[in-house]
């Protein structure tokens, strides 16, 4: 059973800090200085609550506190109507929220009924939380066998690494529940406790993995003080059919919500952020008046954006200092660019560091830097702080500049509608360049020269002036600036074996994510990250090796790693014949949309582009006796090329797959599908070969 933190905060890629005089977030001293980082919600199934009477309505339970009775209708229970075929169904499920006091906390609970032996598998637990930000605590579970005698679970909590899709990883608690049976229950209980004098926006995700009974989520909202009052709204989306409006009780300001017959989420492949696509409550708070006309609120966030940006990087006479040291005069714009983007990812950025405790934090007791001219001086500074450094070196070197701030689209989607301006929570860099607009973001390591990280491209954003800014668009690279180049030279035996080295080849974004993840992993680690990703191309059984040192650190230059590979029985014997299919790094797109139906919008991170270059040297005396006809599928987002020829003694295959959009709906999968299958196809074609005195074998 993963759990999924329903309204705790959790952080990975670019924890940046952002700091309060842009964003004004302030803590509850007053003071300017709270870490403000990136929320990555880990979807799977989070902690469930008791349920204790026959017609399933919830009992409010406290974590911490004894468990409820089971009743005998949920012990006799076999099957969920609403949920036909379902592993498990969540019986009841409660969060209550406190963000008052000293810390911020979060009390879970949860209960679940095991239905069929697949459901066996939620016995397996997984709290997730980020060290420095949250921690679990009070973790209490139990087993309720199907007669309802119970077993009380008493062993230890672990704390581990879980790493997920694409390199992802965060922290979780984990156990395992004891003797858990066909027809028993589970349950667990645990709190989240935050950060000392951390604010932070809470969410209710009532979407999980398994069918929901019931549901119940309270939100006690901090007020601040007389002095520096604060405000809490709130929004939702896809609440479940009968499901009512939050409600915010007069007597004790407690927001509650209840829902029943929450319907399973359902996950794809290559489908937008899962919480941008769940029935969920999103919580804002606010030290600043309520403007409810949506054009108004963004003028004043802009004009105050605008202000406490101007403030920081209005160092004229420093960043014209600075700026002689990186320039020439007689440099070309793009040239003095460049320049200047590569000397400010040379200095240190801690938004890429590991997190320190809260208690080293408190003893560096170092402020943060209050202009660009500071961050100069000192050679380090958040990812944010080195952007707006960026922004102040290019307007000294003469050029037209602006702060842009721009959402993320990693966890969700943006939509002004919300008036949440901690929603447009990554900063960038707009230059004109030759009379278009270029956008920047060296804050962000390992982004090469010219491109945005993935999640900043292709979003709303608020370029800011000092009347208030003006709402743009992001650019997204093409598919050709973030590709994987694969560059095969090898020899087929007489036994059929292809044997020889491999040269992959990471450019763009492709480059950049990958360093990102590997940022504070040793040689060893990093070995195995790219040995385990390219054996995803290439047949299972594979024997494969790394034998360079690719460069980690740059982000200029391509992240190129170089293979021994083995591929045993890649061609196969068919009478006196022998048969070599041409997909040779084609194992990712095999299983690529095999469902008939699609739920969600089909959705890429960036465009991209795969290449294969492969040459394969045949026996002494093998000969060719047919090539597959070349493939030229040209679906205008999508495009495929597949070419086979042959000399004398070698095979060359060439191979291109094209993926050029960012999302599109869900009625054109019929149409993305068939094009995979052509792929796929393609793909399967078989070379067919004569050998000479030996005969090929599986």
């Amino acid at each position: 059973m993963a759990i999924d933190a329903g309204t705790g905060p959790l952080y990975c890629g670019r924890t940046r800090r952002v700091w309060g005089p842009v964003l004004g977030k302030r803590n509850r001293s007053g003071s300017w200085n709270v870490p403000f980082r990136r929320v990555v919600l880990i979807a799977c199934c989070i902690v469930f609550l008791v349920l204790a009477a026959a017609e399933y309505s919830p009992v409010t339970v406290r974590a911490g506190e004894g468990f409820q009775p089971v009743s005998p209708e949920e012990l006799k229970m076999t099957t969920e109507p609403l949920a036909p075929g379902a592993p498990a169904i969540i019986l009841y499920r409660q969060v209550d929220r406190d963000d008052n006091g000293r810390t911020s906390h979060e009390d879970n609970y949860v209960r679940i009924k095991i239905l069929t032996e697949e459901g066996r598998k939620y016995a397996d637990v997984e709290i997730p939380f980020t060290r420095g930000s949250n921690d679990v605590v009070h973790v209490r579970a139990r087993t309720i066998r199907p007669d309802g005698s119970v077993a009380d679970f008493d062993g230890k909590v672990f704390e581990k690494t879980i790493v997920k899709a694409r390199g992802l990883k965060y922290l979780a608690k984990t156990f395992t529940l004891p003797d858990v049976q066909v027809g028993g229950i589970i349950e667990c209980s645990y709190t989240y406790d935050f950060k000392e004098f951390a604010l932070y926006d809470s969410h209710w995700i009532l979407s999980q993995e398994l069918f929901t009974k019931a549901a119940k989520f309270s939100l006690k909202p901090y007020s601040g003080s007389l002095e520096n009052p604060f405000l809490v709204r709130w929004s939702w989306q896809s609440l479940p059919a009968g499901t009512g409006q939050p409600q915010q009780s007069a007597a004790d300001r407690i927001v509650r919500l209840e829902a029943h017959n929450i319907p399973a989420f359902q996950t794809e492949d290559f489908m937008p952020p899962e919480n941008e696509l769940k029935a969920r409550v999103d919580f804002t708070y606010s030290d600043e008046p309520y403007n409810p006309d949506v054009d108004k609120f963004w003028k004043q966030v802009g004009k105050k954006l605008n202000g406490q940006v101007e403030s920081f990087v209005g160092k004229k006479k420093a960043m014209e200092e600075a700026v002689a040291q990186i320039v020439s005069p007689s440099d070309p714009p793009e040239v003095k660019l460049r320049k200047i983007y590569d000397r400010v990812q040379q200095l240190r950025n801690t938004s890429y560091e590991v997190e320190k405790t809260e208690q080293e934090e408190k003893r560096a007791k170092e402020k943060p830097p209050s202009n660009v001219e500071e961050v100069w001086k000192r050679g380090y500074a958040s990812g944010n702080e080195l952007t707006w450094l960026y922004l102040g070196l290019v307007r000294a070197a003469g050029f037209e500049a602006y702060g842009v701030f721009v959402s993320d689209r990693s966890n969700y989607f943006f939509s002004r509608q919300t008036m949440d301006r901690n929603k447009l929570d990554a900063n960038v860099v707009l230059v004109k360049v030759n009379g278009k607009d270029a956008y920047f973001d060296p804050g962000a390591a390992f982004t090469p020269f010219g491109l945005l990280e993935w999640s900043e491209t292709g979003v709303t954003g608020l370029r800011l002036d000092k009347d208030g800014g003006t709402w743009i668009t992001s650019t997204l690279p093409k598919s050709s600036e973030s590709r994987i180049e694969r560059d095969a030279k090898l020899s087929l035996s007489d036994t059929g074996d292809l044997q020889g080295k491999v040269t992959v080849t990471f450019t763009g974004l492709e480059g950049m994510y990958r360093r990102v993840d590997e940022r504070h992993n040793d040689d060893t680690e990093r070995k195995k990250y790219l040995e385990d990703q390219v054996r995803e191309y290439i047949p299972v059984g594979s024997e494969l090796e790394l034998t360079n040192q690719p460069d980690w650190k740059s982000s200029s230059q391509p992240l190129v790693a170089e293979f021994n590979v083995k591929i045993p029985g890649w061609v196969s014997s068919a009478g006196r014949r022998a048969l070599l299919p041409v997909g040779i790094f084609s194992a990712t797109e095999k299983h690529i949309f095999e469902h008939a139906n699609r739920v969600h919008p089909i959705y890429f991170e960036f465009p991209f582009e795969k290449l294969d270059n492969v040459t394969i040297d045949l026996p002494l005396g093998w000969q060719v006796q047919s090539l597959p006809q070349p493939q030229n599928q040209d679906g205008h987002i999508v495009t495929y090329d597949l070419k086979a020829e042959k000399d004398a003694s070698s095979l060359h295959l060439m191979r291109k797959v094209t993926v050029d959009f960012l999302l599109i709906e869900p009625k054109y999968y019929p149409a993305l599908r068939n094009f995979f299958q052509v792929v796929r196809t393609g793909d399967e074609e078989q070379i067919v070969l004569q050998p000479g005195t030996a005969s090929a074998s599986n």
